[in-house]
């Protein structure tokens, strides 16, 4: 039985040592880790990412190749009939919202970018519907910049880690940021987000069956029972 490992008082040091044990074993784990929503271009790419808010990647990726024929540009999506556009991205969910976040991003990108997806961080999050989290995904796999992708699988497993207390995305951001060298930080999302899907999940993570265990503090809180466990884990493909 993996032993639990307290976080209470560990060390800095021992801290990033510990992080970057559990990132290299997730790195084994997940050898094919990558970005789960299917895209050519960094404009698919970032309209993908905000069709994906309170949507699972499998659903957006059933809507975007509709979408992505119908929308080759941003000239396109700027000028786009919102009632069709609302039709063909319903099933997404508040796809109103959402419809809104595109037009208002597709036309901003035409003002002020020449209609082309920047690779600035800055750029990107000043676009409508565009926050951090959306922006890193477009840099990091769109642009090989890296960057930290804080969504609910990421904060809730970096806290069960042990590696943050914190609840805000962004000092999530920064405090996991600072535990690895910065090229680990797109790939280290990728990990992580597919471990939450796939095994820590949020109310019964399959401890028995991690490979990453003997080093969570946490380990316990679903059950550690090999064969139950074993039972709880979600293979995928989640895209």
């Amino acid at each position: 039985m993996p032993r639990k490992v307290p976080s209470a008082g560990e060390s800095r040091l021992a801290l990033v040592r510990r992080a970057r044990r559990i990132n290299r074993i997730l790195a084994e784990t997940y050898p094919d880790a990558h970005c789960e929503l299917d895209f050519g271009s960094p404009l698919e790419l970032l309209v993908a990412t905000i069709l994906s808010a309170q949507c699972t990647d499998k659903r957006v990726n059933m809507v975007t190749p509709v979408l992505f024929a119908k929308y080759r540009t941003a000239d396109d999506y700027a000028a786009a009939d919102r009632e069709e556009l609302e039709e063909i991205i319903r099933s997404t969910g508040f796809y109103r919202a959402k419809a809104n976040s595109i037009i208002g991003m597709a036309q901003a990108l035409c003002e002020r970018h020449g209609g082309e997806v920047p690779g600035r961080l800055a750029d990107l999050v000043e676009l409508p519907g565009v926050g951090r989290k959306t922006a890193n995904v477009v840099l990091g796999n769109a642009f090989g910049v890296p960057g930290i992708t804080v969504d609910t699988h990421f904060q809730r497993l970096v806290r069960r880690f042990g590696w943050t207390t914190e609840t805000d995305p962004v000092k999530i951001e920064h405090e996991v940021g600072d535990l690895f060298p910065k090229a680990e930080w797109t790939m280290l999302s990728h990990r992580l987000i597919w471990h939450g899907r796939r095994i820590c999940h949020a109310r019964r993570p399959a401890c028995g069956a991690c490979p990453a265990a003997s080093l969570c503090p946490s380990y316990g809180t679903g059950p550690t029972d090999p064969a139950e466990a074993a039972k709880l884990v979600k293979p995928g493909p989640f895209s």
